[in-house]
């Protein structure tokens, strides 16, 4: 049912779009990139009305040095990372009162390439946990598994000495933890470890470690596609679907992109996978079982850095001409767009609501609303770059500037 609200952007209620088909993780905690399920997705009460400081409130602001990682969350820590002085290191945070519980640190340094080198060389893989292993992916193309309670070295994967090359943009995926095994693009392909003791299992769609098409900015999620549960993978030049056990590709489709630029995580719909890209096109991709996979639909928006959120059959997507919009999956078609807001967005729903934080360090709260664009409140919580992406667990939610972690608490 649709519920319409003529309020403006601050008022005390808002117009919500029940969701009916919305997926949400089966754990509340934000252990990966994008939380439980992969898509910016989490479970919970119905969200505040208002992100101003009576309502969202800081519970502590430590500071650190250069980081595009986002954090994780378990019970009791935050763990962030850094990039100083040819070192990466990780911290794990006490939720409680941001005192550091331990770091550690490896040697890890690097210059990215022309276009990519305004915004820095410093580390970007979002980390992943289990809650007793903290995986880490170094800018040189190195895994570190580390003891999360202890911050002792469990094993170490180099997969730029493995491949022979470190991509020249360094590790931008990140690791996707599934019981006993770890999924990441690295090393000119994708791989699949042993959570254990870090031994790779197989290792599938190989490049030619050429600029333009190696070295994935994408991060993969597991989904399950006409009934079977599989890897779903974007690289630089295709979408793909890999089997687990054996990294066998059952489908793929080429995705044009400017320079190689496919960067959204792909996220599922109706039995089918939602991407977009720069230089491309948006587009709803069938993969029917024994057979090529085909286009349901496409058109002309251009995603760029920041993943989509969607909600019932309406997709949520900041664009490359730095605008906001809604489209309905079910056609195609562009319902809304907005005037530019910031150069990247990552986002959270809780299925009613959007959080939106922009690399500007302004926290939007947006409303589910097909019909009209419905800004809520907004609200500047960091002076500095914030292109990390946001955490939410429960009440807490957990923002990674470019020079600060912070804990905010947010109660209905």
């Amino acid at each position: 049912m649709r519920r319409r609200s003529f309020l403006t952007a601050g008022a005390t209620a808002v117009g919500i779009y029940c969701a009916s088909k919305t997926v949400f993780g089966d754990d509340s905690l934000w252990q990966n990139w994008r939380g439980p399920s992969r898509n910016g997705l989490v479970k919970g009460d119905a969200w505040p009305d208002s992100i101003d400081e009576k309502t969202l409130r800081s519970v502590w602001a430590k500071d650190f040095d250069d980081s595009y990682s986002g954090p994780v969350l378990t019970k009791g820590s935050v763990f962030t990372t850094e990039s100083q002085k040819g070192k990466e290191r990780v911290y794990s945070v006490a939720r409680t009162d941001g005192e550091i519980n331990w770091k550690y640190e490896w040697d890890g340094a690097m210059s990215v390439p022309f276009f990519a080198a305004r915004n820095g060389s410093w580390i970007r893989s979002t980390p992943a946990t289990d809650g007793k292993t903290l995986f880490v992916g170094g800018i040189r193309d190195v895994l570190v598994a580390l003891d999360c309670a202890t911050g002792t070295e469990r094993w170490r994967v180099d997969f730029g000495k493995i491949a022979g090359k470190v991509p020249d943009f360094g590790m931008a995926c990140s690791p996707i933890v599934d019981g006993e095994d770890i999924y990441i693009q690295a090393g000119k392909g994708v791989n699949k470890l042993n959570a254990s003791d870090g031994s790779i299992v197989w290792n599938s769609l190989g490049d030619n470690g050429d600029m333009m098409s190696s070295g994935a900015f994408s991060s993969p999620v597991i989904q399950t596609l006409n009934g079977k549960r599989q890897l779903i993978v974007q690289t630089r030049t295709k979408l793909a679907g890999l089997d687990l056990a054996t990294g066998k590709a059952d489908w793929s489709h080429d995705v044009a992109a400017f320079r190689g630029m496919n960067i959204l995580t792909p996220t599922l719909w109706d039995n089918a996978v939602f991407t977009s890209s720069y230089g491309g096109r948006s587009l709803l991709l069938d993969v029917p079982n024994n057979a090529s996979a085909k286009v349901r639909w496409d058109n002309k928006i251009e995603g760029y850095m920041s993943s989509p959120i969607i909600i019932d059959h309406f997709v949520y997507m900041h664009m490359k001409n730095k605008r906001f919009a809604c489209m309905d999956l079910q056609t195609g078609k562009e319902l809304w767009t907005t005037k530019p807001f910031g150069e990247y967005w990552s986002m959270v729903s809780n299925g009613r609501q959007i959080l939106a934080l922009d690399q500007n360090g302004l926290l939007r709260l947006i409303a589910h609303n097909p019909a009209e664009f419905q800004l809520i409140s907004e609200r500047r919580v960091s002076e500095d770059e914030a292109w990390a992406h946001l955490a939410v667990d429960g009440s807490q939610i957990a923002v990674r500037s470019q020079k600060k972690l912070m804990l905010f608490d947010w109660k209905a």
